[in-house]
């Protein structure tokens, strides 16, 4: 029964994202409750109290409680909002309850969702702006009572019902369906085809498979954890099979599964979120974090690649291999061509994001039935989309709540003032230095961010923390580009790396040991935002000369910091070794328009003089 009700209500929410992606969303306010019902709902669905345990009929119970409160709470809004937008509607003892039952509901599937640790910051975001007035010095505020709080959070479009509920009930929504259904409909199958084709005979070929499947899976996926779950099932044991060692087999996966995450388009739905926040368009926000973006899997790549030669881990056999014929059949190929295509006609025709989505949904669904079409029987075809959707909905849930409670918590920052109290409070401490203040901030966004998903985190240092740094003069789009940098390799940062532990419960080792090569194998990630800082061309401003001088410092450092890291001989003196790749990491990185050629012509050098067959790239056996 239960599983009835939450596949029903899984293609509920997947049929209304379709639906307002084709024909335009409702009114802000109406579009955002019906999206926050049907996701509120069906989290209750999919993670029930008491599942399994024997209290599960008071589990039931609750559910249906906090179920009949959401749609109540949403319904009020739907049925009132015409007064609530013309008016300044004062908060009744039914609205107070209302906002109670609904906060509650998303905290709660928050919390089954994704843990503890969220809802905690929420409730502390509340309590601070019910009785912060009692704080002594600048912490304090000037007080809210109840009646105002619950008007902001829920009689208003500054709340719950803010940008960042719009945002995943429009776009973002719209992206998880065209996701899900270009995996479903054989995407998924060709991502990981394709991977084991390019890297399957290189140096280190099971490793660069798991680092290119998971970083296409990223890229269009939500969640770092959530892809190590999926790609590390298959990529893990075959690095295990090949006689990888398990710690290095796990923080590859999850250095690969973070990556996804910084990668343009959907960059773990914070994209979107980012446009939306700074002004901007979505297209310059994935235009700047491009490079980035390759910087950091070349960077996984030659390391993988230095430590693969030194212990000369093994090839994929051919005969585990696709032939490429299957991978460039037509019945793979179009689908997916079809659905990039048709997204990419409908941004470049200036129609909205979600829009575009939704032409890339009909691209993709067009060709997957024209290419089916006597491959497979219909009722195969239409089950295989219908799974799609219904997974979506699914994968809507966590971003639903996520960015409804995210919203409660920045609307909280935003009444109270806090953000703008810590971000001065920052810039006091690192003394209006843009050095200091970005060492500060990046070191709080990891802490800020660990055990949270990627969106929720991007979002709680964007409110908090961004500030302090365009304080100092930083451009704001080079500010968020490194705060979400630093939110997101909390991942794979002890002490609290989710993505690490879940890599290692697959690699049935040490969690510890794979944190640590995850950190070596994504060091460039924790320079890389300070590159964006130094450099303007990292994110495409600033002219030609800009971008040459970010790429080339860039590009330097992919292969100088693994190379420095990974111990590799050069000249067969150590001391000599580590001096070269330190001076060239120094070229790299300091702001002169002279530095970056110097770096290059430097590890070009030590590359001709020194040993190269140790950092040449290896035959393909």
């Amino acid at each position: 029964m239960l599983t009835r009700v939450r596949d029903s209500l899984a293609l509920l929410v997947g049929a209304f994202v379709f639906y307002t992606a084709a024909t335009g969303p409702f009114e802000s306010l109406i579009q955002r409750a019906i999206f926050l019902a049907l996701v509120a709902c069906l989290g209750l669905a999919v993670y029930p109290a008491g599942a399994g345990r024997p209290w599960r009929p008071i589990g039931l119970m609750l559910d249906l409680v906090l179920a009949a409160t959401t749609i109540g709470a949403c319904g009020y809004i739907v049925v009132n909002y015409d007064e609530i937008m013309t008016t300044l509607p004062w908060a009744t003892a039914l609205d107070k309850a209302l906002t109670v039952g609904l906060v509650v509901t998303v905290l709660e599937v928050s919390r089954r969702a994704v843990g503890i640790i969220f809802p905690i910051l929420v409730l502390i975001g509340l309590a601070y702006a019910l009785f912060g007035d009692h704080l002594p010095g600048s912490l304090a505020h000037r007080g809210f009572d109840t009646a105002f709080i619950t008007e902001t959070i829920f009689l208003g479009d500054l709340g719950i019902w803010g940008m960042l509920t719009g945002v995943a009930a429009t776009v973002i929504a719209a992206f998880v369906l065209f996701g899900s259904l270009l995996l479903h409909t054989g995407g998924g199958q060709s991502f990981m085809d394709l991977a084991m084709r390019i890297g399957g005979r290189q140096v280190g070929g099971a490793a660069k498979i798991a680092t290119i499947a998971s970083g296409l899976f990223g890229m269009i996926s939500g969640s770092a954890v959530a892809n190590v779950a999926t790609t590390g099932n298959f990529t893990i044991p075959m690095m295990k099979r090949l006689g990888y060692p398990p710690a290095f087999a796990a923080a590859v996966e999850a250095v690969a599964s973070t990556g996804g995450q910084i990668a343009p388009p959907i960059m773990g739905a914070a994209a979107f979120v980012m446009a939306e926040i700074l002004g901007v368009s979505y297209i310059k926000i994935i235009i700047a974090a491009a490079v980035p973006a390759l910087l950091f899997y070349l960077s996984v790549f030659v390391t993988v690649h230095v430590v693969s030669v030194r212990k000369n881990l093994q090839l994929v056999p051919e005969d585990e291999l696709p032939p490429w014929s299957t991978i460039v059949a037509p019945r793979r190929a179009l689908p997916i061509i079809a659905a990039i295509g048709a997204l990419g006609i409908g941004v470049f025709l200036g129609r909205s994001v979600a829009t575009s989505a939704f032409y890339g949904i009909m691209g993709l669904l067009i060709a997957f039935v024209a290419t089916g079409i006597g491959q497979m029987p219909a009722r195969r075809m239409v089950r295989l989309v219908v799974d799609g959707i219904a997974d979506a909905g699914k994968g809507m849930v966590i971003i639903g709540v996520l960015l409804a409670g995210a919203q409660i918590l920045v609307s909280m920052i935003n009444m109270t003032g806090i953000g703008v109290t810590l971000s001065s409070m920052i810039v006091a401490i690192a003394g209006n230095s843009m050095p200091g203040v970005a060492l500060i901030v990046g070191a709080v966004c990891m802490v800020m961010g660990m055990g949270l998903p990627t969106t929720a985190a991007y979002v709680l240092v964007a409110a908090v923390l961004a500030p302090a740094m365009t304080a100092v003069g930083i451009d704001p789009l080079a500010a968020h580009l490194f705060v979400f940098y630093f939110a997101t390799i909390s991942v794979i940062t002890p002490p609290v790396c989710v993505a690490v532990f879940v890599a290692a419960g697959i690699a049935q080792t040490n969690w510890l040991p794979a944190a640590l090569e995850a950190v070596r194998l994504g060091a460039v990630t924790y320079v890389v935002p300070f590159m964006l800082l130094l450099y303007p061309g990292m994110t495409g401003q600033g002219g030609g000369l800009a971008f040459a001088n970010a790429l080339l410092s860039g590009l330097v450092l992919v292969v100088a910091i693994p190379g420095l890291l990974s111990g590799q001989s050069l000249f067969g003196i150590r001391a000599l070794d580590v001096t070269v790749l330190a001076a060239c990491i120094a070229l790299a990185i300091w702001p002169h328009p002279v530095a970056p050629f110097l770096a290059g012509g430097l590890l070009i050098a030590t590359w001709y003089f020194g040993k190269p067959r140790r950092l040449a790239l290896g035959n393909a056996q």
